[in-house]
Parts: C-alpha cells; sequence; structure tokens
C-alpha cells in the first residue's frame, strides 16, 4: 500500500489508570492536540483504546510518542513544555523512543535529564574524554550539561574544583574602570554559569564553594599563566576568544582535569578582522584522538517551541547570504 495514503493505527495503554490517562490528554486534550498538530495525524480515544488516522510513518512515530507520554504521566504531571520536547526527541529519527534520548545524571539536589540524541551523546562524550567541545546556537543545553557534569564530578570527588571561564569581550577583557571588587567586575558576563550552579547545587552552596575557592569564576585574561590541575574546567561563550586565547586556554589543563569549551560560532562579537579561536581550533584538532566534538543544530533547542523557530529562520537569513557573498 502507498506511503502516501492514509492509515489507521488501533493500540491500548495500559495499565488502566484514569488519573495517569487525564494527565496524558491534558485539559480539554490540549495534549493530544499539541501531538496532532506537530506530527499531522488525528487522535481519537475512547477511554484507554486509541486510534491515530494518517501517513504510515506518523502513526507510527504518534504511537510512540502517546505510549512514551503515557509511561512519563505516571510519575510525572505533563505540561506543554514536556509534550513539545518528547515530540521533539521523536524528531530526529523515526527509530528513536524518548528512552533512546535520554541519559540521567543524578545530582544530590537534582536529576538532569537529556532532551535528544545530541544531548545524550554529548553528556556520552563529557564522561568519556578530557576535552570536549559543544558548538551550536542558544538553548541547545551545551552550558547546562557542562555545567550538571562539572557538579557531578565535583560530588564524586573525581576534581577538587571547578573553574568557569568567559572572555568578557564588550570590556576588551580590561575590567579595572569597572567598580567594585573581581566578583563584581565579571559577574554580568558570567552570570549564566552562575545560574545554572544556584540551581544544581543552592545559593548557599556556592557561596560557600566559592568561598573556599572549590569554584572559581574569572575572566579568561586571569587564566593566563596557570596550571590547572584536578579541575574541571568550562570555557563559555568560546566563540569571542581570539585563536591566541584559545590556544592559552587549551595548554592550562594539568594532570586529573578535564575541559569543556562551549560556544556558537554564529554568535562571534569579536572585530570583523579578527578569526574567532573556537572556529580556528575545530579546523586545528580535527581528527585528533581523545577530543569529543558535538555540534548542535536548530531542532536541538530545548527552550521554548518559538526559539527553535527563531533560530532556523537566522540561519535560512545567513544562509542565503553567504550564497550572495560566496563565503562558506
Amino acid at each position: 500500500m502507498s506511503d502516501h495514503l492514509l492509515h489507521t493505527a488501533a493500540f491500548e495503554l495500559t495499565p488502566h489508570d484514569n488519573e495517569r490517562l487525564q494527565n496524558l490528554v491534558g485539559y480539554h486534550n490540549e495534549h493530544l492536540e499539541q501531538v496532532e498538530l506537530r506530527l499531522g495525524v488525528e487522535v481519537n480515544h475512547l477511554g484507554f483504546q486509541f486510534r491515530v488516522t494518517g501517513l504510515a510513518d506518523r502513526i507510527v512515530r504518534a504511537e510512540q510518542v502517546i505510549r512514551d507520554l503515557y509511561a512519563l504521566a505516571a510519575n510525572e504531571t505533563l505540561d506543554p513544555q514536556k509534550v513539545h520536547l518528547a515530540l521533539q526527541a521523536h524528531g530526529h529519527t523515526e527509530a528513536q523512543t524518548v528512552q533512546e534520548c535520554e541519559r540521567l545524571l543524578k545530582l544530590r539536589r537534582k536529576v538532569i535529564r537529556t532532551r535528544n540524541p545530541n544531548q545524550a551523546q554529548y553528556l556520552d562524550n563529557l564522561g568519556r574524554y578530557n576535552i570536549n567541545f559543544g558548538v551550536g546556537p542558544a538553548g541547545t543545553g551545551k552550558t547546562w550539561l557542562a555545567v550538571a557534569a562539572a557538579v557531578d564530578a565535583l560530588e564524586k570527588e573525581a576534581v577538587r574544583r571547578i573553574v568557569l571561564t568567559r572572555p568578557a569581550v564588550e570590556a576588551g577583557e580590561r575590567l579595572g574602570f569597572l567598580p567594585g571588587d573581581l566578583s563584581q567586575k565579571v559577574d554580568p558576563y558570567l552570570r549564566p554559569l552562575y545560574d545554572a550552579l544556584f540551581e544544581m547545587l543552592g545559593f548557599d552552596t556556592v557561596e560557600r564553594l566559592i568561598e573556599k575557592n572549590v569554584i572559581e569564576v574569572a575572566p579568561l585574561a586571569f587564566m593566563r599563566g596557570r596550571t590547572l590541575n584536578e579541575s574541571f574546567i568550562i570555557l563559555d561563550e568560546a566563540q569571542n576568544t581570539t585563536t591566541e586565547q584559545m590556544k592559552m586556554f587549551l595548554t592550562r589543563l594539568g594532570f586529573g582535569s578535564r575541559a569543556v569549551i562551549t560556544g556558537d560560532i554564529t554568535q562571534c562579537d569579536l572585530p570583523r578582522h579578527q578569526t574567532s579561536g573556537l572556529r580556528d581550533v575545530l579546523e586545528v584538532l580535527e581528527g585528533v584522538d581523545g577530543i569529543g566534538f558535538t555540534f548542535f543544530q536548530a531542532q536541538d533547542v530545548v527552550r521554548h517551541p518559538l526559539v527553535q523557530k527563531i533560530v532556523r529562520a537566522y540561519d535560512r537569513r545567513d544562509r542565503h547570504r553567504n550564497r550572495e557573498e560566496g563565503t562558506p
């Protein structure tokens, strides 16, 4: 039978649990309508008996999503965001399920879950390689998962401290004219890293660990001349490093240390004549064993669904401009 003809699949959800079923379908069937809209299918149900109508490949995916959401509904209250993430996980390949896209990182304060295959691969790489690169658009979880891996390593005593750094491009790495002490000068540039730490460790714990220098937060310029042993080091917004700064950072790695470099090469704030250290290092280290590379795309964005559409719109515009200008 042609794949372009409509098909209908019938299936039953078990075990029967009315509260769980209501959690699945949502208020006025909003969760099922979200599945219908995203996959282009029609979903009907009478109690626990479901019928899905649509193209052959779509109804297979729809059934997988509904079954996975029903499993999730046993332990969590579903909302449009969780339905979106489940749909997103199924959007990469038809054969993948939410479980195959998921890795768990159990911290003392919370459990971190990956939401798509690239995030799962990224987390696997973070545990496998001493140096990792996470490259892609905002909202894909690059920094969030790196901080989670750092906290996990600290809690397991695999490292003695966490070092977080960013290039302070807007102030030209010259922060002396700003009021306050070093921490107050640097804070605006490192706020996303602080936010992730606060959520994973709690405000009081982070403040205490910073006082003890177990967590160190500093601009990239302050890394020069140091060797960092037994540390988990995260360089965020690496697209704003120069080639010299990137080389300097990578050569800070000491014994028992791990480094993660995250960034988006399309969001470089350097002067136009200056080459991004992130773009350069991806070419320099291509094929080098023992280094992990994870490249995120627009479909990996796990923020509001509109963010994914915005990223794709900018990507289309940039590709069009590059074609006109004859640049890669």
